[in-house]
């Protein structure tokens, strides 16, 4: 993954800086306004075109569980030691 900063003129988008790409090339852009962008950022770009340090790593959603993954989660939770919360809830409300 390389990380460019572009400008928008016209409709177009001109990258900054060069691009080392190929003739007809497919590739796919992430845009990301540059107000949302720290000084951390800016010095992290620098840094990987550079070649000194590598690209942040995309972080990815963790699938979502299975009925069976959620029925065996709340086994285990049945199974903790202590009262349910709910029980804790009622007993700091006062109520009976």
């Amino acid at each position: 993954m390389t990380v460019i900063i572009a400008i928008y003129e016209k409709g177009v988008l001109r990258p900054l800086t060069p691009l080392h790409l190929t003739e007809h090339q497919i590739i796919r852009l992430q845009i990301v306004p540059e107000e949302t962008r720290t000084e951390a950022d800016e010095v992290l770009d620098i840094l990987v075109a550079a070649g000194l340090m590598r690209p942040r790593p995309e972080t990815i959603p963790p699938a979502p569980m299975s009925d069976a993954e959620r029925r065996e989660l709340a086994d285990q939770f049945g199974r903790l030691p202590g009262k349910p919360l709910s029980e804790i809830i009622i007993e700091d409300r006062g109520e009976e």
